[in-house]
């Protein structure tokens, strides 16, 4: 079959003409021809020819612009450059071989044929021609299009040599299988499981580059499935594994938090791209098991899982090498709050505990009521209509109470500096007690949102406290 009617990007032309003029044999391999099959959109197009990878990439640029700029990696034998909105990489064709206790490859030359079974999948080791006898014909050694056809993840050699060589591709298997609802073949998942215990070799920065595509497919739950039943998961995230199982005590159960976890991600991940929402998911109830408490009169019960949650999250991140800055922070907040909107309705809803809920959660308020909203979970239909009637109510709060005193991510109208100066203080804790009291004084819709009333409730405060004030509020204020 001639795939030329396939390969519709404009590099392929350029790389012909260049691979002639050198006279290489070229082909574009890989995921893009899985992708060109499967009719998938791909932006990373590589180009494999026997011949030196570099050479091919500075021609094919040539051809394009002078002014086009080629990126060359001379310690790997590869060069890239960027073309019509897609990354396109060169490479000469290698064999590779590998110690135990590392994933870097000794490389050599080698033939086309040495390079496609090098590579992890039978569905990424196929091969279109772009030039030479048979040009725009496909080459697939290991049946990769019948894999296709029949949804499998296979290896292309023994299993147990490609992931213990590589182990970082047991997690790409379980990526591709999530990604493209294929199935792993037995044989390549009995492999992965002999092989788990090898992740240990892979830096915590690869595994969470294959573990957050895994969270951003729509259902991010066949994944996690899949890794736990390999071994996997235990490697880098046994905290999950911990909430499996319903502990039953006088006839009084509790849900299996594991099964609920995957539920919430997948509700969460079918309504969001934001994978540090799925993460906030996937960690909403990461503290159950060690909060986990049974009341002969009330059953069971977690009580302050969300703060302790919120403190473990932390621990995780840090561990897996994940962002630690502002992503962290808004993991943090959305599982320290995810019990609040709720707890509002059964509360018996409240201007004050609206306000609050706006002050503390701020422009991250839409994502907290999405996870509160996935987190409701039960084979209770009644149950769940209930539910979502009692958000709809927060909902309609939330706005009404925003519209009137626009609370998010605001200010109380004094700080620490008006502090010092109206008691003469130097830092210390009674500034943060005081600036609490105007805070909350205001979010319980005691004064006013103004700062003549938030300055008065200062010096009273302050002066509650047994300090004199040298200042009042400025009259130009």
């Amino acid at each position: 079959m001639d795939y030329r009617q396939y390969l519709t990007h404009p590099i392929y032309s350029y790389v012909q003409r260049a691979a002639d003029q050198l006279g290489y044999d070229a082909y574009v391999v890989g995921g893009v021809v899985r992708d060109i099959i499967m009719k998938r959109h791909n932006t990373d197009i590589d180009i494999v020819t026997v011949g030196s990878g570099i050479e091919l990439a500075k021609a094919t640029a040539a051809l394009i612009s002078p002014d086009l700029h080629v990126n060359v990696y001379r310690n790997f034998g590869t060069a890239q450059f960027h073309f019509e909105g897609s990354v396109i990489e060169f490479v000469g064709a290698r064999r590779e071989s590998y110690s135990r206790d590392s994933r870097k490859p000794i490389v050599e030359d080698g033939t086309l044929e040495d390079d496609q079974l090098r590579r992890d999948f039978t569905i990424n080791a196929m091969a279109i021609s772009l030039n030479g006898e048979h040009p725009y014909t496909l080459l697939d050694p290991f049946n990769g299009l019948q894999d296709i056809a029949d949804k499998i993840i296979r290896t292309p050699c023994d299993p147990d040599r490609t992931f213990s060589d590589d182990p970082l591709r047991m997690m790409r298997a379980v990526r591709f299988a999530s990604q493209l609802n294929f199935n792993i073949y037995p044989d390549t998942f009995e492999a992965i499981q002999r092989n788990a215990y090898r992740l240990e070799i892979i830096s915590e920065e690869r595994i969470m580059e294959e573990f957050n595509k895994i969270l951003h497919c729509i259902r991010p739950s066949r994944g996690i499935k899949l890794l736990d039943e390999s071994g996997l998961l235990a490697q880098f995230l046994p905290e999950l594994i911990a909430l499996k199982g319903v502990d039953n005590i006088n006839g009084k159960g509790h849900k299996d938090n594991y099964l609920h976890t995957l539920e919430v991600v997948d509700n969460v991940a079918m309504s969001s791209t934001n994978v540090w929402l799925v993460w906030a998911a996937l960690l909403h109830d990461i503290a159950k098991p060690v909060t986990k408490r049974f009341d002969p009169l009330h059953g069971w019960s977690f009580h302050g899982h969300e703060v302790v949650g919120a403190k473990m999250a932390s621990k995780i991140f840090h561990r897996l090498k994940l962002p630690v800055n502002e992503r962290l922070k808004y993991v943090q907040k959305l599982i320290n709050l995810h019990l609040r909107p709720i707890a509002l309705v059964e509360d018996n809803i409240t201007d004050s505990a609206v306000r609050r809920l706006l002050f503390e959660a701020g422009d991250d308020i839409d994502d907290l009521m999405m996870l509160c909203e996935a987190d409701i979970t039960s084979k209770n239909s009644d149950k769940i209509k209930r539910y979502h009637k009692n958000f709809e109510i927060v909902r309609d709060k939330l706005v009404e109470i925003e519209e009137k005193d626009r609370l998010r991510n605001w200010q109380p109208p004094i700080n620490g500096e008006d502090i010092m100066k109206a008691f003469n203080l130097q830092p210390c804790r009674a500034i943060g007690d005081i600036k609490d009291v105007v805070c909350n004084a205001i979010l319980d819709g005691d004064i006013e949102n103004t700062r003549e009333a938030a300055y008065k409730c200062m010096i009273e405060a302050g002066v509650n406290l047994g300090y004199t004030p040298v200042q009042n509020l400025p009259e130009n204020e």
